[in-house]
């Protein structure tokens, strides 16, 4: 097999062909898919063998006073010939990596041969094709998780120890001191525990890049505005904690720290910095110095390392291996966000030339990966992408009297329209129906005639055009949501829309394009379930939740009759892609979050779907969407179980709680007919287009949804789960 390796004397870097290590009891034997390189680390090792005997020394004051207790104990010449023989030797590079379990060794029963495992270690989590790794030192790698991701494991174990070293709470406001790839970690994980960071770094993209995963403010270690935003975030009193997760002979960033930290506040040291500490002004602050060792608990322990004595989790709660498989998780959940950091991915065969760019600075990067051979892109798990919403900063929300009529225009009156949308609103008081526009002038006028509306035409421009009218309901066809939702938020209209609003991910990208162009986010889809009054006091009485839920949704959906456009699949798209955000977004409403990734398998002809969504806090939806089951079955049923309750909800006739032995509450009485949540859903509308107060679903959250929706899709071809990969 190949491995990196360095000569310490002469600092040449080579792949050499090396035996295959053998696979002992306690450990697994992990063929390597991506190995991370740590361009803090390694970077300063690498550096440091292309230095003088003399400039090594000055280095590493630590190995020289080994030595002359060496020269002590067993001489000079002794001395000379050990120190000589180590340095003139080939040592390994690399301690962080993900790969494939080969061979599993005795005693080990927590992972098997195939598995994808994350490997920690400067000893066993090697730049190497084949690695034996003790069982303390790996971890599994959750599914749908990227292998390319889980080779961070070991430098987000060590982000994590020093935030645990932190003790920050919800709340707090932290400074982090170094925004390399120690440093981003650093930030996105105090984001993610309620902690707002301000972010020091000298590089202005690293700062950006800060800034762009969660941090509230960065900049340059000696500009006026770092100080500016810790005195407006913490009201002049000094950040609760400063992590120091840079390199170097500076002493700035101790002295940074002290002045800028609140009185007793924290001093977290995870990178190695000068720490020459200026005595008064930590004494005067009585500041608290600590420091974080590594990955956690266990490191440099060889009976935890080597022999897989762990330590009861009631004495240790997080261990090395405990901070690994925890942070695998915060990745799979979308905590944590690493695609932003991968500057750059080499085949192994390259390592020396990658090694040798990043030392001569033509390669400038936060992180680096190592592809090894049979390791291809297409071959990972699939993601889709969910777009970030930008607005221009225009004014969103369009000047009206709030005592005037709502005016509204219609784009489209099929079926859905004229029976569950506009009876709500003929009779509404406060709402005029001003235009309703059509492709065909007869249902325009039927439209008219029964509605009330004052005008119809089959001329979008003309509404589009009329700065009399407020909202644009837009309820037509599938494949014409998305650019008639653009042309009407161009046109500066509040929109409602029927679901899907997008088919494809362009056309999502297309409305968001819309979004920022315009300013104009004043957009609804129809997502009506979230607002069922039977649904709502069910959610009421279930109450708050602690822990992880399941939910399960059974959609009975039926056949279609022959002819039903909705069968138009080459235009319209799959029928789940057309109403399967309805019942996303009701699940994702009822767990409070948005989904991190999509599993989907569909019977034989697709004719039937599992649909598996998997939430932020470990939660689970699995919404089963069949066509082949019983016509007199109910349609919809749904059933969320959390911290021993349980809410039942039966196709929007009758709902149940239970806690326990017992039930906790019972729908009162079954109401005339089901209300699915159309006229709550459209009051809440017309108040916010009246009001000009928020729309009833923030954007992100419909974009979410979508995404989710689209994803199923995506799932389907590919056969594995699919992440959703937030965009930034």
């Amino acid at each position: 097999m190949k491995q990196v390796v360095q000569n310490y004397k002469s600092g040449e870097l080579a792949v050499l062909d090396v035996p295959v290590p053998g696979c002992k009891p306690g450990g697994v034997l992990v063929r390597t898919a991506y190995s991370l390189i740590s361009t803090g680390t390694e970077l300063m090792k690498v550096s440091e063998a292309g230095m003088s005997m003399l400039g090594k020394a000055r280095s590493r004051p630590d190995q020289v006073a080994k030595v002359m207790q060496s020269v002590a104990t067993n001489g000079v010449p002794a001395t000379y010939r050990k120190v000589m023989g180590k340095l003139d030797s080939y040592t390994p590079l690399g301690y962080s990596l993900c790969g494939v379990v080969e061979q599993a060794g005795t005693g080990i029963d927590d992972v098997k041969v195939g598995d994808f495992v994350a490997c920690a270690g400067n000893e066993h989590a090697l730049h190497a094709e084949l690695n034996w790794v003790p069982k303390n030192l790996y971890a599994r790698v959750p599914d749908g998780l990227a292998p390319r991701h889980a080779a961070f494991g070991t430098v987000g174990s060590i982000a994590l120890q020093g935030v645990r070293r932190g003790e920050s709470q919800l709340g707090d406001v932290a400074l982090v001191i170094g925004l390399g790839l120690i440093g981003q970690l650093v930030v996105q994980l105090l984001t993610a525990s309620g902690v707002r960071v301000v972010g020091v770094d000298p590089d202005p993209v690293r700062c950006e890049l800060a800034e762009r995963l969660g941090a509230a403010a960065c900049g340059d270690p000696s500009s006026a505005a770092v100080e500016a935003a810790v005195a407006e975030l913490t009201g002049g009193h000094g950040v609760d904690q400063v992590y120091l997760a840079a390199g170097g002979g500076s002493n700035q960033p101790v002295e940074l720290a002290a002045r800028l930290c609140r009185d007793r506040g924290r001093v977290v040291d995870i990178g190695k910095c000068r720490l020459d500490l200026p005595w008064n002004a930590y004494y005067e602050k009585e500041l608290d110095v600590r420091f974080s060792r590594s990955y956690g608990p266990g490191r440099y322990d060889p009976e935890y390392e080597l022999e897989g004595r762990d330590y009861p989790i009631g004495y240790v709660r997080w261990t090395e291996r405990r901070n690994l498989a925890c942070f695998l998780d915060l990745l799979a959940r979308g905590s944590v966000d690493v695609e932003p950091l991968v500057s750059h991915i080499a085949d192994f065969d390259d390592a020396v030339e990658t090694y040798q760019s990043l030392k001569d600075g033509d390669l400038k990067a936060v992180a680096v990966l190592f592809r090894y051979p049979e390791q291809k892109e297409e071959a990972q798990a699939p993601a889709v992408t969910v777009p970030a919403v930008r607005r221009s900063g225009k004014a969103s929300a369009p000047a009206r009297s709030a005592k005037a009529p709502v005016r509204l225009a219609f784009v489209g009156a099929g079926n859905y329209a004229t029976s569950m949308l506009l009876p709500h609103l003929a009779e509404r008081d406060g709402v005029t129906l001003s235009t309703v526009v059509t492709t065909t002038a007869l249902s325009a006028a039927n439209a008219k005639r029964k509605f009330g509306f004052a005008e119809a035409t089959t001329d979008l421009d003309a509404v589009l055009g009329d700065p009399s009218i407020d909202a644009v309901f837009v309820v037509t066809r599938h494949s014409s949501h998305a650019e008639l939702t653009q042309r009407a938020l161009l046109a500066g209209k509040t929109v409602f829309v029927e679901k899907p609003l997008a088919l494809t991910e362009d056309d999502l990208a297309g409305v968001l394009a819309a979004v920022e162009e315009s300013g104009n986010d004043r957009l609804q889809v129809g997502f009506n379930r979230r607002f069922a009054p039977l649904l709502q006091e069910a959610r009421k009485r279930f109450g708050a939740r602690t822990g992880p839920a399941s939910l399960r949704y059974l959609v009975n959906a039926g056949r279609l009759q022959h002819g039903s456009w909705y069968l138009q699949q080459g235009t319209e798209g799959s029928r789940f892609a057309g109403e399967g955000g309805h019942f996303i977004d009701t699940a994702s409403w009822l767990l409070e979050a948005d989904p991190v990734s999509v599993y989907a398998v569909a019977t034989s002809g697709n004719e039937d779907l599992q649909v598996v969504l998997r939430y932020p806090d470990g939660s689970t939806a699995t919404i089963s969407y069949v066509t082949t089951g019983a016509a007199g079955f109910p349609k919809e049923t749904l059933d969320l179980v959390a911290d021993g309750k349980v809410l039942r909800l039966d196709d929007f006739v009758r709902a149940t709680v239970y806690d326990g032995r017992r039930k906790r509450w019972v729908s009162s009485r079954l109401p005339k007919a089901r209300d699915k949540g159309q006229s709550a859903e459209l009051a809440a509308f017309i108040k916010a287009v009246r009001t000009g107060g928020p729309m009833p679903v923030p954007l992100e959250s419909l974009v979410a949804t979508t995404s989710a929706t689209l994803a199923v899709q995506a799932g389907l071809a590919g056969g594995a789960p699919v992440t959703l990969a937030r965009a930034r």
